[in-house]
């Protein structure tokens, strides 16, 4: 039976349109469009199409790229593909094989960079002609580039799950540099950039968020929750807030990194597992 992945792309109804994005499997929305603040007393109606992707291969990890075109990984079927909402086409590229991307991000100039998660490197891709160069992990135990997110200052900054590493790319000389940000096991999970340069690091296997300052390399670790917390996604808000998930106990957090407090409401379970 062939395999298929839903995407839909659609506007989410509160009262009044809010909020334009992309919404796939797993829970995972990428969004387009401004968010406003929603009442939770107000009638709630979603408008979704929906496309199959005949080439299956465990499709994920969805990015809008500047130009509005949606680009996607099949991690299982080692390939890279995007979608163009207007003519509701596909088009899927070749990689090398083995590399099991695991996420992408494209830049402003319309390239696309994609996390080799089994092979130890991250992948520029030309759209244009389909030609890919190779950025290899400067330690070859760094088997698994996961999560990846530009900085604005010509720098790609990426997490290593298994390798409990935080690395950082400059996409003009290619050269990569990796840090353990923990002594123990930490498993960096997402990726966010705030807004004077600092990228910031779920430590998914700890109650742990890192902070890495982008001049010295030092890492500062906030304790969010309890210490059953394991805080996977991360997200900054204007304010300055970070936001994360908590995979294990359901519940979503706030750390202000003014004063290193958080605050955590839930659980958001609906069953009887809130993963």
């Amino acid at each position: 039976m062939r395999q298929l992945m839903r995407v839909f792309l659609g506007r989410l109804v509160l009262g009044r349109p809010v909020l334009r994005g992309l919404l796939v499997p797993r829970g995972l929305l990428v969004l387009t469009g401004l968010i406003g603040l929603i009442s939770p007393l107000s009638a709630q109606t979603v408008d979704l199409k929906e496309w199959p992707v005949e080439w299956g291969g465990r499709t994920r990890d969805p990015y809008v790229a500047p130009n509005g075109v949606v680009w996607f990984v099949g991690q299982k079927g080692n390939y890279l593909a995007s979608f163009e909402p207007e003519s509701q086409q596909f088009r899927r590229y070749e990689i090398e094989e083995g590399t099991n991307p695991h996420s992408l991000i494209v830049d402003e100039d319309g390239f696309v960079w994609y996390t080799g998660n089994l092979n130890g490197r991250i992948g520029k891709l030309d759209p244009g002609t389909g030609a890919v160069k190779i950025y290899m992990m400067p330690d070859r135990t760094v088997r698994d580039p996961h999560t990846a997110t530009f900085d604005g200052q010509g720098n790609i900054w990426f997490t290593a799950q298994g390798a409990s590493r935080i690395g950082w790319l400059d996409m003009e000389s290619g050269e990569i540099d990796l840090i353990n940000p923990y002594s123990g096991r930490a498993n960096p999970y997402g990726i966010v950039m705030d807004f004077e340069g600092h990228p910031w690091v779920n430590l998914f296997a700890t109650n742990l968020i890192a902070r890495v300052d982008p001049e010295t390399m030092e890492v500062t670790r906030y304790p969010v929750g309890t210490a059953e917390t394991r805080n996977r996604r991360i997200a900054i808000t204007p304010d300055g807030m970070i936001w994360y998930t908590d995979y294990s106990r359901g519940y979503l957090g706030r750390l202000d990194p003014n004063t290193g407090e958080s605050k955590e409401s839930g659980p958001t379970r609906t069953g009887s597992d809130g993963r």
